[in-house]
């Protein structure tokens, strides 16, 4: 009984030593307004690092002082990361934004004039490259319903039907 503690406590000490390597995708159909709504959520520090691979450019996505930088290199790194076709046709993800909220950066997307959302391809690879235990989850909602599917490293591509 004591050994299994031991492994308990040896196996939750482990965890907290490791960190995480995921993103949150979230993927929401506005019928009324007739857009996607797309949030891409990543802990700063991978994305960052990302962006420095990718560009040979380096970035503090925190200072204020490189926000048009930093809102050009999100834009060109996660538009080539992140494609989806909506109904069958490959769509324009239109940038919007991003803020930080404490160790994650939040980068917004839309994606204009979707009356109906029935079929969704996603292909993904953000932060494939930071460790090759990435997971990239997405919650899509549509048509009042929620799916949720996690795209595991070396997985890049998914379908959703609603």
């Amino acid at each position: 009984m004591l050994l299994v503690g031991w492994n308990t406590l040896f196996t939750a000490m482990l965890s907290l030593l490791h960190p995480f390597f995921v993103s949150v995708i979230d993927i929401n159909h506005n019928e009324k307004e007739a857009t996607i709504e797309i949030s891409v959520r990543c802990f700063t520090s991978d994305l960052e690092k990302m962006i420095t691979a990718d560009t040979k450019t380096t970035i503090d996505l925190s200072q204020a002082n490189q926000k048009i930088k930093a809102d050009a290199l999100l834009k060109a790194y996660l538009t080539k990361k992140l494609s989806l076709s909506v109904n069958g046709n490959k769509s324009t993800l239109e940038y919007v934004g991003f803020e930080i909220q404490k160790e994650s950066t939040w980068t917004y997307f839309e994606i204009k004039n979707i009356k109906q959302l029935s079929q969704l391809n996603v292909f993904c690879e953000i932060l494939f490259g930071v460790n090759d235990q990435q997971i990239n989850i997405f919650h899509v909602n549509a048509k009042g319903v929620r799916k949720s599917y996690e795209l595991i490293y070396p997985k890049n591509s998914t379908q959703f039907n609603f």
